[in-house]
């Protein structure tokens, strides 16, 4: 890549976008196209929606969000539903301080930053232009220029809402630089930008002793004072404060909860009425959506004060919980791990699944449903299947605890210790054990852990510990099984057989002898209850199986071997279960013969080629499969 040349194709398609020109101009492209006027709500639910929607089981899933934050849709689409889109077609909602409120690593912040970098890149689309009044501090919209008195009128006729007041520095410009004809102001296009302080804000809390109001309202320039004469004159003051600057976009207030008081005294007029006071002016209009975050303690601590009421009245409080999807806090592991300095280690497979299974497991609260415990709930909230539940039951468990998530370890937690053991110890490759030994060594360092957490927290990593120990010989189950191939598809075919005869109420040839038999039950229920198939659903399954070859039979396609998961899964486990010894003898002997070396490294072949792992740590799976089948 020629980098010189892609930063002249940059510059010239930001030059691409640039327009200038008067109001008498704007007030034409606004006829073509009244949305040229929307609202800083409005723009960011547009923002968002314009990445595509999905409804997926009545829930609807934002696909801008989809690369940065994981497990929370359920979250995200009450954020996106209740507040953005709301505030969108100018409901009351628009009037309150949006207040992302949850626990420690939890995304609040990503969830911010996303929002502005995607209203930044949405300002340099068409269908997300902003544009304003040129030179105006405050990059106002340029229908303020409207006198009051003749709004009505001008609605009617252009199909819009003009909400909002000239800045003081605008009023003084049109009546020195254009004499009173709006139609002659200039307006230009502007690109919303953090950077260049154009339509987002930011604003954190420092000393309260050295801290001034002006970070957020502007100050007097008392270097023109002489020149103007008055603190009063607009010229004299610098409307440069994150409120200003956060005009037309998102004004995000980090650790609100921390500021001091006088600092959210401005927010009071600004939420419910859309404006703020600054110097010796009037009110000073500014559209803006009010972002902050903070953690639950200082939310407890914020509204126990009653000093606090006016402004609690304006804050609309969104809980971001923790995830609580195995599957989606491995790709926050994955995502994390991508962003550092790490990412050339390999990590086996399964190793951040261990972690998130822990991880998971210490944010999940103990349901009071008969026969739940932590791991079926944690494979529930997964999306598997528990035998004996249904979906009513996850809604059900969903809705027990409204603060489940809230607490638990957090997701940098985790790769802090993943990151340690691999400096540490300078691997190349890090599996699930090595990943569970980082976690339990780092809970005597974590400081807010007590000694009946950390002893809790122990049991989830026995638990973490476990689970793998499934996934590992399921794994090696797999590779093994795909040596004895041939003998998993006769193994399968023959149940097809022996199914079709039981349901048909007929009989089965022996291909040896030509005799007739009764279908094998002994055969068939020692491959269903390797998944659990209860004697009562047997018959069920059998005819599901029959039901599933006839559709595939009716479409012109071949039901195969891969063609039922569950009963893939049933031949696998009836296999590896006939092989264990083979598996057990080839896995732990230190002096293999020439059939079971050729065996090892066709099964480590497999791992490698199918499954993603290098060659140490294959063999190390081998070995820690070996050791588990001997025990």
């Amino acid at each position: 890549m020629d980098i010189f040349k892609r930063v002249a194709e940059h510059r010239d398609q930001k030059e691409k976008l640039a327009w200038s020109g008067t109001f008498a101009q704007y007030i034409d492209m606004v006829r073509d196209n009244p949305s040229l006027t929307m609202t800083a709500h409005s723009r960011v639910y547009e923002m968002i929606a314009s990445h595509g929607i999905q409804e997926d089981n009545g829930q609807r899933k934002y696909k801008f969000f989809d690369q940065e934050i994981f497990g929370l849709d359920h979250s995200i689409e009450k954020l996106v539903e209740e507040y953005f889109h709301s505030a969108a077609r100018r409901l009351d909602v628009r009037k309150r301080i949006l207040l992302l409120m949850g626990p420690v690593s939890g995304g609040k912040s990503t969830l911010v930053t996303m929002l502005k970098r995607g209203l930044e890149a949405f300002s340099k689309a068409e269908n997300g232009a902003v544009y304003a009044i040129k030179g105006c501090p405050m990059h106002e919209e340029p229908l303020h220029l409207i006198p009051q008195d003749l709004r009505p009128e001008v609605e009617a006729v252009l199909g819009i809402r003009i909400e909002g007041t000239l800045c003081p520095s605008c009023q003084i410009r049109l009546k020195m630089e254009y004499g009173g004809d709006i139609e002659k102001v200039e307006i230009e296009r502007v690109l919303v930008s953090e950077e260049a302080r154009i339509g987002i804000g930011t604003f954190s809390p420092s000393d309260p002793k050295s801290q001034d109001i002006a970070d957020l309202t502007g100050s007097i320039d008392f270097s023109t004072i002489t020149e103007f004469g008055s603190e009063s004159d607009p010229r004299a003051y610098r409307f440069d404060g994150e409120l200003n600057k956060a005009n037309r976009g998102i004004m995000e207030f980090q650790e609100m909860l921390k500021c001091d008081e006088k600092f959210l005294w401005n927010l009071l007029s600004l939420t419910q009425e859309g404006n703020f006071k600054a110097g010796r002016f009037a009110l000073i209009s500014a559209d803006e959506i009010i972002i902050a975050h903070t953690n639950e303690s200082e939310y407890k601590s914020f509204i126990s004060n009653k000093k606090n009421e006016a402004l609690q009245s304006r804050i609309i409080v969104m809980q971001i919980p923790y995830n609580l999807k195995v599957s989606e806090e491995e790709k926050i592991y994955s995502k994390l791990i991508l962003q550092s300095d790490m990412s050339h280690v390999h990590i086996a497979p399964h190793a951040l699944r261990a972690a998130a299974i822990f991880s998971i497991l210490t944010r999940l609260k103990d349901s009071k449903k008969q026969g739940m415990d932590l791991l079926k709930k944690m494979q529930m909230y997964d999306g598997q299947i528990v035998e004996g539940y249904k979906e009513s039951d996850l809604k059900e468990m969903q809705n027990e605890f409204a603060e489940e998530g809230m607490s638990g370890i957090d997701p940098r937690y985790v790769i802090n210790r993943i990151s340690s053991a691999l400096i540490r110890h300078d691997l190349e490759c890090i599996n699930a054990l090595d990943v569970l030994r980082a976690i339990k060594d780092g809970l005597d360092q974590h400081p807010s852990i007590t000694k009946e957490e950390r002893e809790r927290y122990l049991n989830f990593i026995s638990a973490a510990r476990k689970e793998y120990d499934e996934i590992a010989k399921k794994e090696v189950q797999k590779a093994f099984v795909y040596s004895f191939e041939e003998s998993a598809r006769t193994l399968f075919d023959n149940y097809l057989d022996n199914i079709e005869a039981y349901c048909n109420w007929g009989r089965i040839t022996d291909p040896l002898t030509g005799e007739d038999m009764d279908p094998d039950e002994r055969l068939m229920r020692s491959i269903e209850e390797q998944i659990g198939i209860s004697e009562n659903a047997k018959k069920a399954f059998r005819e599901e199986i029959l039901i599933r070859i006839s559709s595939y039979s009716r479409k012109g396609r071949k039901f195969d071997y891969s063609s039922h998961d569950r009963l893939r899964e049933a031949i696998e486990k009836k296999l590896f279960t006939d092989l264990k010894d083979i598996v057990k003898i080839t896995t732990s002997t230190k002096t293999p013969d020439e059939k079971q070396l050729k065996r090892i490294n066709d099964v480590t072949k497999q791992l490698i080629d199918e499954h993603g792992y290098c060659p140490a740590c294959a063999n190390e799976l081998l070995r820690y499969v070996g050791s588990l089948l001997n025990r």
